[in-house]
């Protein structure tokens, strides 16, 4: 049996900004390639800090990080081009037998978020940091991404921003389904934020991050911003009750072993099918 080509590309969108999340993603792309039975190749590119954009003809699969500071336009030329980087996937996949895929996280979730209008994305009354419950909608119940996976199940939550007040008549007009939401917190009068957006049948993304391992999310609270936003959320004793059980094989341990690995899978098989058809 030949192998298939297939050709990931990882947007890093840190902005040079030290981070886990991109060893996450680098880690868990070698697994695939390591695992796979076609030919993975796996480049990487800085969006943000070296204006680096990947061709979408050269690629199958996209994996878009997380990253600091404002999701709103600023001016940047990066800006125009990851827009466009979506409309191209976005129009491809509707002419095209040959999809492309793509898998978005939280700056970039944002991001599309707002290219697409879908919803508010605005700043929180604080920063939130910590591991998070992350609830299913009735549509995520039928998401397979998340089928091996509890409700709630548990993700790495960092941001400034949310994404609140959605436009269903858009998500609608458009085929989307908000799959996730925040935990819902009856003390809290604030809407719910979406946690978790299936753009399309190959588009897939989520605010929280499901990249993420126990090493690194140690490794991030030693940044003092971290600390005190977990230590403010969730108070000292839960603060310390979470680095306890960081390590627990039914939190982030398992939703990073699901998510990502379940979307490269899928991804691959859906190429390697409409290859075998072409």
């Amino acid at each position: 049996m030949s192998k298939n080509d297939v050709r990931i590309a990882l947007l890093d969108m840190n902005n040079n900004h030290p981070n886990q999340g991109m060893r996450n993603i680098r880690e868990l792309s070698q697994a695939f390639q390591e695992q796979s039975d076609d030919h993975v190749s796996v480049e990487i590119f800085d969006v943000r800090y070296k204006n680096e954009m990947p061709d979408i003809n050269d690629f199958d699969i996209f994996l878009s990080s997380g990253g600091p500071g404002n999701p709103h336009r600023e001016g940047y030329e990066w800006e125009n081009k990851y827009a466009d980087f979506l409309d191209q996937i976005w129009n491809h996949n509707k002419k095209s037998e040959q999809k492309k895929y793509a898998f978005l996280i939280c700056h970039s979730f944002q991001l599309a978020v707002i290219h697409f209008g879908i919803a508010n994305v605005c700043k929180r009354k604080s920063y939130s940091f910590g591991v998070m419950p992350i609830h299913k909608s009735e549509e995520g119940e039928k998401e397979f991404l998340f089928k091996n996976l509890p409700d709630p199940f548990y993700a790495v939550d960092s941001r400034g921003y949310q994404c609140i007040e959605p436009n269903q008549e858009k998500i609608d007009e458009l085929g989307m389904k908000v799959v996730a939401l925040e935990k819902y917190r009856p003390t809290v009068h604030l809407e719910r934020a979406l946690m978790a957006v299936r753009f399309s049948d190959e588009i897939f993304g989520t605010q929280f991050h499901p990249e993420a391992d126990p090493t690194g999310f140690v490794k991030n609270l030693e940044d003092a911003k971290n600390k005190t936003a977990m230590i403010e959320t969730f108070g000292m004793e839960k603060y310390l009750e979470t680095i306890d059980r960081m390590n627990d094989d039914d939190k982030i341990v398992l939703t990073q072993a699901q998510i990502v690995p379940r979307f490269l899978k899928f991804a691959s098989e859906q190429i390697a099918k409409n290859l075998a058809y072409s």
